[in-house]
């Protein structure tokens, strides 16, 4: 295997390592923040490797220059965070419960200190 393989295996398995951390996160974490949180950070990860292996297979070994791949990576690392804090703002004002063993209680509080005025 040439140095451009052993890239392309090592992004693609590196991906395939965060989404897959990302989905167990998704199941067994106990809140719907911390839910959020790891296969947002994960997935991003995971899903923008897959998506560089690509980029580096198409554009290297088979001479073809591919701006698709560069524009679904730069929309999956601008949208992913956004998304991530519109749902996160949506369960504040929804008051969604937090994991007693969460350490930051007291950002529910202030939310909740704003929201009444």
């Amino acid at each position: 295997m040439s140095g451009l393989e052993w890239l392309i295996a090592v992004l693609v398995m590196l991906g395939a390592m965060f989404v897959l951390i990302g989905s167990v996160a998704l199941v067994k974490l106990p809140d719907f923040y911390t839910r959020l949180h790891g296969p947002t950070k994960a997935t991003t990860l995971g899903l923008g490797s897959l998506v560089m292996a690509s980029l580096v297979f198409f554009n290297f070994v088979q001479d073809e220059l591919s701006m698709q791949q560069l524009l679904i990576a730069l929309f999956l690392f601008i949208t992913a965070p956004v998304t991530a804090y519109m749902l996160i703002k949506a369960g504040l004002h929804q008051k969604v419960t937090v994991f007693a063993g969460t350490k930051n209680q007291h950002l529910m509080q202030v939310s909740d200190q704003q929201t009444k005025e």
